[in-house]
This record gives C-alpha cells, sequence and structure tokens, in this order.
C-alpha cells in the first residue's frame, strides 16, 4: 500500500513538472499540445474508489491550473474523467483483472491500449470544448482534439515501451 502510494506520489509529480515546464512549450502544427498529465488517472489501479479517484483527478487538475494560470480547465476535465474512469475500465478489462493492479500495456496489450485511447479522447473533448467555450470554430476544436490526443497516445506508448518489464529469451 506504502509502495503504491509512493509510486503514485512520484508520478504525480513527474508529470506536472513536465507537463508545466516542457510539454505546455510544445505546439505541434500550431494545434497540437500533449497533455500527458492524463496519463496519472490512466494508470490509477483499477479498484480504486470512485470517489478516491475523482479526487485526486481534481487535485492533478487544480495543480495543473495553478502552475499554468487556467482557471479550472484542466480540473474540470481531470475531475470529468477521472469520475468516469471505473466505467470505462469495466468496458475493456474482464471482472478477473479487477484486483487492484495497474493497468499497462504488458499486462494488457490492446486492452490497454483501446482503455488509453478512450480516457485521453474523452480528456481532451472535454478539456479543449472547455477552454473554447464556444462551436464558432467547431473545425478548428475538433482538429486540435485529435491531433493533441494522437500526441499524447503516442507519448503514453513511449512511455509503457520504456517501462514495461519483458522477458528476454
Amino acid at each position: 500500500m506504502a509502495s503504491n502510494f509512493l509510486k503514485l506520489s512520484l508520478l504525480f509529480v513527474i508529470l506536472v513538472l513536465l507537463q508545466v515546464l516542457v510539454l505546455n512549450q510544445i505546439s505541434f502544427l500550431g494545434y497540437a499540445t500533449p497533455f500527458l498529465y492524463i496519463y496519472f488517472i490512466i494508470k490509477l489501479p483499477i479498484g480504486i474508489n470512485r470517489y478516491y479517484a475523482t479526487l485526486l483527478g481534481f487535485i492533478m487538475g487544480f495543480t495543473i491550473d495553478v502552475f499554468c494560470n487556467t482557471p479550472g480547465v484542466n480540473a474540470a476535465a481531470t475531475t470529468f474523467v477521472a469520475f468516469f474512469a471505473q466505467s470505462i475500465q469495466n468496458l475493456f478489462f474482464q471482472r478477473e483483472d479487477h484486483d487492484s493492479f495497474v493497468p499497462s500495456l504488458s499486462l494488457l496489450n490492446l486492452d490497454f491500449a483501446k482503455y488509453m485511447v478512450t480516457m485521453v479522447l474523452l480528456h481532451h473533448v472535454a478539456l479543449l470544448l472547455i477552454e473554447s467555450f464556444s462551436y464558432q470554430n467547431i473545425d478548428i476544436v475538433l482538429l486540435r482534439i485529435v491531433l493533441s490526443s494522437a500526441l499524447t497516445c503516442i507519448l503514453i506508448l513511449a512511455i509503457e515501451g520504456f517501462s514495461s518489464k519483458k522477458k528476454i529469451v
């Protein structure tokens, strides 16, 4: 239990610093910005209490908002995604998987990829629609959602690829 708490705390700090200091400065083609901090919500243990996950999502988003001077946009999006995380996990993971383990690419392969893409898309739709607060330029907002989601998914898969513990025969 203490080990999981320490790992989550370390992941939280690393993702906040990475997002605030590096990733917010990236604008691929002027539209795509990776929002890697959603990886924190994706890596929450599967059996976690919904309210605890929602609280952690809010804290993550609020911390990003404080450093980025965005008035609650990230907090709203991460809280929204964290609240529905358990329902989305039920779509992609078997009941036997709900033994409070952390989702990863090395354990779940395609199921993890589907779960990750769904979570990232849901987060980015919420974040970028709240941020634009208008349907006036919906084509640009949709382009930003698609490109930012793709960039974020690529970064998450890269991290998962480096952190997987594959056996070499």
